[in-house]
């Protein structure tokens, strides 16, 4: 049997590896545009912080690596086209300009998303960056080396990383976000938290500007050398980097006829198969069940594409596989402050019909006394007809995000505040109070919902 992946970063590279696993036997071969393979894009503004340099730490597995348990890479070939009347791909080699039509068992999907670019005027620019490969990743660095200011446009998970990276590089950064929220996936009272807290510790570094949107780039052959605001504020800066999200590859897919869901990604089932017989898809591409109340959800991050890649290889491999769902659980640090999050905010709870019930407490991470002890800040989100936990935030210095990889079992499994206090957490004065912020809240949480 012959499998063809498209596509080769998180998901494609974690499906060719495990359909190799499955079977000595079976053609594996995988077409990708790119010029790497298999590496890790969340660790990019880590590599331009400077946390290592060479940025081939990123790369989990080589072509040669690949090759030498026969799977067969090709870099630098596009897709263009799927036939899947006669189960073939026609395939661009970008280095020869040839083209050729190649067969297939099965086919995977993997083909990502990409960088979001909003109509600003002059966007192509010199020196306007976006981050998703890893040539960008190289190629802003070079110019962070080289440069004392720079704007970043949009203020989600990419834009505060990046904040910290370019700070920590000694550079002032002016971050601009359209919404009147940094961080717009959390609640507004956790982004103003976010806000405050990275205030408190700015000393001149960085600019936050909020409820703003960058509508012209100016400069010359040179690069950038401005940016003009909504407002008509004018922003001097040498480089400048466009984090405003990304949309998923989905237009080879789609001319194929194959369905897309609601969140116009991929349509999947919980065996990662479309609509067609034999095409599987997985990764930034493919749209998700959202397990907390069962709706659809495009939460594009790299846990989910390694686990979706997983599945669809065992699947096309002729083996038995589901993927269930996200919980849309994420994390990200600025500036040593944590923010994480999963289920359903307060916000999105409501506008999807539910009646949320939530409770916000500050609380120590540790014993008052240990030497390393900071606050954390817990939302926890119940929902007043069942009871049941559906959602979580939290913000600190302190370990935030392990209170939200517990509640994820917590959400997981479906229960109710009722049954998560009877939980049976660890302590120890390095590691927690004695009582844990996170039962803390469900405790208080508790009260409020009998009331």
């Amino acid at each position: 049997m012959k499998i063809v992946i498209i596509g080769a970063v998180a998901a494609g590279a974690k499906a060719a590896a495990k359909a190799r696993r499955i079977s000595k036997d079976n053609e594996i071969v995988v077409y990708t545009d790119d010029t790497h393979i298999s590496y890790s894009s969340c660790g990019l503004p880590y590599y331009i912080e400077g946390n290592f340099d060479d940025y081939r730490m990123l790369l989990v597995r080589s072509p040669e690596e690949f090759e030498a348990q026969d799977v067969k890479i090709h870099l630098q070939h596009k897709v263009i086209k799927l036939v899947p009347t006669t189960k073939q791909i026609l395939v661009h080699n970008l280095n020869d300009n040839q083209v050729e039509l190649v067969s297939y068992d099965k086919l995977i999907i993997a083909t990502g998303a990409r960088p979001f670019i909003p109509p600003i005027k002059n966007i192509n620019l010199p020196n306007i960056f976006t981050l998703r490969k890893i040539e960008d990743g190289i190629n802003i660095k070079e110019k962070a080396v080289l440069s004392k200011k720079v704007v970043i446009v949009g203020g989600g998970y990419i834009g505060m990383e990046l904040l910290e990276a370019f700070v920590v590089r000694g550079l002032h950064v002016t971050l601009v976000e359209n919404s009147n929220h940094i961080m717009p996936m959390l609640d507004p009272d956790l982004s103003e938290l976010v806000y405050e807290q990275l205030a408190s510790i700015n000393r001149g570094r960085f600019e936050i500007i909020r409820g703003e949107s960058a509508v012209e780039f100016n400069g010359d052959e040179n690069g950038v050398s401005c940016v003009k605001l909504s407002s008509g504020q004018i922003l001097e800066t040498d480089m400048v980097v466009v984090a405003t999200g990304v949309k998923p590859n989905v237009e080879l897919a789609y001319d194929a006829g194959i369905e897309l869901g609601v969140t116009k990604a991929i349509k999947v089932n919980s065996r990662m198969e479309t609509n067609l017989p034999d095409i599987y898809a997985c990764g930034d591409c493919v749209e998700e069940n959202l397990i907390i109340n069962d709706t659809a959800a495009w939460i594009p991050l790299g846990s989910n594409a390694n686990k979706e890649g997983r599945c669809a290889a065992i699947n096309a491999s002729g083996e038995f596989d589901e993927f269930n769902g996200v919980l849309a659980s994420a994390v990200t640090r600025c500036l040593d402050l944590t923010i994480s999050m999963t289920g359903l905010t307060e916000k999105t709870a409501r506008e999807q019909g539910m009646e949320p019930v939530s409770v916000t407490v500050t609380k120590y991470d540790k014993v008052g006394y240990m030497p390393d002890v900071s606050n954390i800040t817990l939302k926890l989100i119940a929902d007043k007809a069942t009871g049941r936990l559906i959602g979580g935030q939290a913000v600190g210095a302190g370990d935030a995000d392990k209170r939200i990889n517990t509640l994820t079992t917590a959400l997981l499994s479906r229960m109710t505040v009722e049954e998560f206090c009877k939980n049976d957490l660890t302590y120890a004065p390095p590691y927690s109070p004695t009582i844990d912020p996170l039962l803390n809240a469900a405790e208080i949480l508790r009260s409020k919902l009998k009331n």
